[in-house]
Order: C-alpha cells, then sequence, then structure tokens
C-alpha cells in the first residue's frame, strides 16, 4: 500500500484518536491498553489500516453501506465537481441532482412516485413516523397513531426510533421511550417452537396472522402503520418464510394500516433486487432507504412514498398548520443525490446486480457446506450478499452460544485479515449469528476467502 504519512504521522494520528474521539458503539477502557483499528485507505472491497495490514472488507464498511466497493473515482469526481457548483441549498428549494435522482430512483420503484430527502436512516424512519402521527391527526381525529413494529428489527437510534426498535439490549439505559409504539412477534422459522411449543404447518402465514392478532388486540381503528424490515439486519438476517409477506399484504388492507417497509440495510441491491421488498410481491406505502444509496460517499437517505400518501398532506395554502410541516437540515447537500446517481449508474452498468444474486448463491452454498462440517453451526441463511450463520452449543436444543465465543470468531477472522461482522448487545441471549455483506463487486475468489477464512476460524475457536 502507498502510505500517506509516515510511522511518526501515525503515531500521532493513533494518540489524537485515542485522545479525543469517541467511537461508535465502543466500549474505550480497552484503548487505555491498546490502540483502536484506523483506516487509512480503500480499494475495491480491501482496505489498510494504520499499521498497513491489508483486510478483505466483508461487511461493506463495518455497516453493511459500500455496496460498489472503496475508491470510486468516478463518484468523487461528481460530487466534487457538485461541490464547485453549489454545495447546499435548504430542501424547501428544489436541485437539478435531486430531481434527477428522484426521477430515476422511482423509475425502480413501480406504485410509489415521491421522494423526501434525508442524510441518516434513523431519520428516515423518524419522519415516516411523524407522517403517520399526522395523517392519524389530519384524518382520523388522531385515533389511528399506533404503529407497529416487529420483534428483532431495528430501525435507528433516536428515541422514538429506538421505540420501535425490537432489540432490547440497544434500548436498555435509554428510555422511558415514545409511547404508540407496539411489538409484534418475529418471523424465524429456525426459531418457531420458541413462540409456539409445537409444530406448525404454513409458518409463514401463522406468524404473519401473529401480527393480526396484535391488531385485533390494540383495536384497528387506533393502528395507524406497520414498519417492517423485508429482511432483518442486525436481529439475525432473518429472511421471511414463504407465504408471510403476502398475508401481511392482505391485513394491512384488510384494515388500513400504511405498510412501511425499512430498507435502510437493505436498498439498492444488497439483497439482489434494487430493494429487499420486490422479491415478495408487496405493494409498501413508504419506504426508508439509506446506507447502500450512495454506497457512503456521500450522505444520503430517502422517504419514498405513495402518491396518496403525499396527497393526504396537500390542502389549502391558507392552512399553516395542515403540510407536513418538517425539515432536514443535511437533506439539502446536492452532494448526496449527485453520488447516488452515479451509485445506481455503476451497479446498473456493471451488472451487480446479477453478480449480488451469483455470489450471493455461491455464498450461501459455502456456508451451508461449512455448516456440514461444523456442528456448533445451527442455521445458515441469507438473500443475495446479505447472509449470516447462527451459532449453537447444541443443534438439538438450538441452546446459542455464549456472545464472547462469537467475538473471538471474528477477532480471530481479523486476525486471518478478514473483516466479518456479528451480533452484539442486541438480543437478550440470542447474539449468537455472524453476518456477511460483501459489497456487490465481490467476485468468487473474494466469496471463497470469506468463507474459507470463517471454517478456519470456527476451528481454531470451537475444535
Amino acid at each position: 500500500m502507498d502510505g500517506t504519512f509516515n510511522e511518526n504521522d501515525i503515531s500521532h494520528i493513533v494518540a489524537a484518536d485515542k485522545a479525543h474521539v469517541w467511537h461508535h458503539l465502543s466500549q474505550h477502557k480497552p484503548y487505555e491498553t491498546s490502540d483502536p483499528r484506523i483506516i487509512v485507505e480503500g480499494k475495491g472491497m480491501r482496505v489498510w489500516d494504520q499499521n498497513g495490514k491489508e483486510h478483505l472488507d466483508a461487511v461493506s464498511g463495518g455497516v453493511w453501506t459500500v455496496n460498489v466497493g472503496y475508491g470510486r473515482e468516478s463518484i468523487a469526481n461528481a460530487v466534487r465537481d457538485q461541490l464547485l457548483k453549489v454545495n447546499y441549498f435548504a430542501g424547501s428549494a428544489g436541485s437539478i441532482p435531486g430531481s434527477v435522482f428522484a426521477e430515476k430512483l422511482i423509475g425502480k420503484m413501480p406504485g410509489l412516485s415521491r421522494v423526501y430527502y434525508l442524510n441518516t436512516g434513523s431519520e428516515a424512519n423518524e419522519k415516516a413516523f411523524k407522517m403517520v402521527r399526522q395523517i392519524a391527526h389530519k384524518k382520523f381525529g388522531g385515533t389511528k397513531h399506533k404503529i407497529l413494529y416487529r420483534d428483532r428489527d431495528y430501525h435507528g437510534t433516536t428515541i422514538t426510533c429506538l421505540s420501535a426498535g425490537g432489540q432490547d439490549e440497544r434500548n436498555l439505559q435509554y428510555g422511558p421511550f415514545t409511547p404508540g409504539f407496539v411489538r409484534v412477534p418475529h418471523c424465524l422459522e429456525y426459531r418457531k417452537h420458541e413462540q409456539d411449543g409445537a409444530p406448525v404447518e404454513n409458518y409463514g402465514e401463522w406468524a404473519a396472522e401473529q401480527i393480526e392478532q396484535v391488531v385485533l388486540r390494540e383495536g384497528p381503528d387506533t393502528v395507524g402503520a406497520l414498519c417492517l424490515e423485508p429482511v432483518t439486519a442486525g436481529g439475525g438476517v432473518i429472511t421471511p418464510p414463504e407465504g408471510y409477506w403476502q398475508k401481511v399484504q392482505e391485513i394491512c388492507d384488510r384494515y388500513g394500516i400504511l405498510l412501511h417497509i425499512d430498507e435502510v440495510v437493505c436498498g439498492i441491491g444488497r439483497t439482489g433486487t434494487w430493494f429487499g421488498y420486490q422479491h415478495y410481491g408487496v405493494k409498501p406505502d413508504m419506504v426508508t432507504m439509506a446506507k447502500g444509496v450512495a454506497s457512503g460517499y456521500a450522505a444520503i437517505a430517502c422517504l419514498v412514498t405513495t402518491e396518496e400518501v403525499f396527497n393526504l398532506f396537500k390542502s389549502d395554502p391558507t392552512d399553516k398548520l395542515d403540510h407536513f410541516r418538517d425539515i432536514s437540515t443535511f437533506g439539502g447537500c446536492i452532494t448526496g443525490p449527485v453520488a447516488a446517481l452515479e451509485n445506481m449508474r455503476i451497479i446498473e452498468d456493471e451488472g451487480l446486480l446479477d453478480n449480488c444474486n451469483a455470489m450471493g448463491a455461491r455464498m450461501m452454498d459455502n456456508l451451508n457446506a461449512i455448516k456440514d462440517k461444523h456442528a456448533i453451526v445451527g442455521d445458515a441463511r441469507g438473500k443475495g450478499l446479505f447472509c449470516g450463520l447462527e451459532l449453537v452449543k447444541d443443534r438439538e436444543s438450538k441452546e446459542p452460544v455464549e456472545e464472547a465465543k462469537v467475538a473471538a470468531v471474528v477477532a480471530e477472522c481479523a486476525a486471518q485479515g478478514v473483516l466479518i461482522g456479528a451480533a452484539n448487545r442486541s438480543v437478550p441471549g440470542y447474539n449468537n449469528y455472524l453476518c456477511f455483506a460483501p459489497s456487490l463487486i465481490a467476485t468468487a475468489s473474494d466469496i471463497d476467502q470469506i468463507t474459507g477464512t470463517v471454517d478456519s476460524a470456527l476451528t481454531k475457536v470451537f475444535g
């Protein structure tokens, strides 16, 4: 790697980081005796740390974001050119890139028509919740205000997003939470007996019917929206069972419930289609997205709605309170849509959706081979290039392995030069799975290196 700092510079950088930077999701006590990892360069699917060590990144920037890989000069150039032309104007006005990207994005989302720009997935979901609440007041006298969310799903870091969060360890110490959010059961078929105590036929339909039971318990006239991930991400890489989404759609239609699909992780190709919900034939009213929209080259998130939802906020302009009274300051950064446009062009021109499906199939084949080899692996699951392994002490009882053992596998993979993900501090008792989300540019050799390293790490940690 061509280093951009000499050794003394790096020493200073590390010291400044340890003295002044507050890292995300990190306990800093260990940094009193060890150094944090600092990423100094990335190219393709590989990154280099402050020590010059090369890592194959199997989690697309640590949080499933860099879908088209590192070092994309065309995106950097597009962003630079836009910064020199006009970098920012409040979202109350339009921009050329904002208009063009909105049109291109809507072209990938039949049935939807409006794009609201923001800059984080948490913010996008928060705005969607605000829309539901305002619709409840405008149309239903305030009664149809409750928002259902699913056990194990995650929708962001704000207090209200945590109120819709199905990962209880993430929520600890941050209450009290926003009222009006109601949990529904998860749809993890591997764990279905823990919900029912006996085998269930047509599990997908059964799991969706549990949502209907919550609707009936709460009262359909009080439930305004149902917020779900198409594939549960951080809660276990849970792919929905057959028949689940079709039944969910029927329930929403029957009771007049807005279907809000959180595509912050799955959107823009991660599962092999532009959006995860498109695998299942459902028709959302609201879709939120962030991470892969610009592959991390600029901050951008989007809340996309149907024209029907949009029209609920159109009325007599003399009524000062009837429109959606909201702003996202940095949703006005024009480089977001610019980076998103070039990101989408790359995915189209390089055939990355097809590659995602092909390499995703290869990864699942390799993970299933690992499952056959290692009794510690209870389940392998995934969609496209978003896959996971659930680790258990015993396949019969499905007792989860300890979180520390999962962390040891991640650490061993890193020691061998491959960065993978894992559950931690999320679902009490079930932080027992490994997560893989390599960039959509992954090659067969990349996939084989990732899974070969996982195989080796499992052998070293568990024997």
